[in-house]
């Protein structure tokens, strides 16, 4: 099986930082892609800008996105995942610090996954990133690959 990436959308270095710690303590050695920014995300995953000769095709495993991000939001990045037949099913995370309920309901609204608050004690934030980083690698069952996905 070959290594299948996670993008982490986070724009606050911190975060990412603790993130990218979780996971290596966790030993989920996947290939991490950071996006700063939403519009940066969508530049990986529709594989253009500067990730124009990535295959569009080869999907991540789990899209770990925060809310409040420069550019464009997490929500409509979120939305635009959604609208496009390559990525609808591709599972997204909202990985945020919003404890606004408008918030969780527009994203499980727009599709997402799940919500997830990210705890401000740095061991409970270590602990948290770990469980997700486990259960979307080897627990969930991504679906399966749309044939008609890839048509152009």
């Amino acid at each position: 099986m070959k290594n299948k990436v996670i993008l982490l959308v986070e724009d606050n270095p911190d975060d990412e930082e603790l993130t990218l710690h979780a996971f290596e303590k966790n030993n989920i050695n996947n290939t991490i892609v950071v996006a700063r920014n939403g519009a940066e995300a969508l530049d990986y995953l529709f594989a253009m800008g500067i990730y124009a000769g990535r295959d569009p095709n080869d999907l991540p495993l789990v899209v770990l996105l925060d809310l409040k991000l420069p550019k464009i939001d997490g929500l409509e990045v979120l939305r635009r995942i959604r609208d496009n037949d390559l990525t609808q099913l591709l599972p997204v995370v909202l990985l945020t610090s919003s404890n606004e309920e408008e918030d969780r309901l527009k994203g499980y609204m727009l599709g997402a996954n799940s919500y997830v608050r990210k705890p401000v004690d740095f061991d409970e934030f270590v602990r948290v990133a770990g469980q997700l980083g486990l259960y979307w690698i080897l627990l969930n069952e991504p679906p399966p690959r749309c044939p008609d996905c890839t048509k152009g």
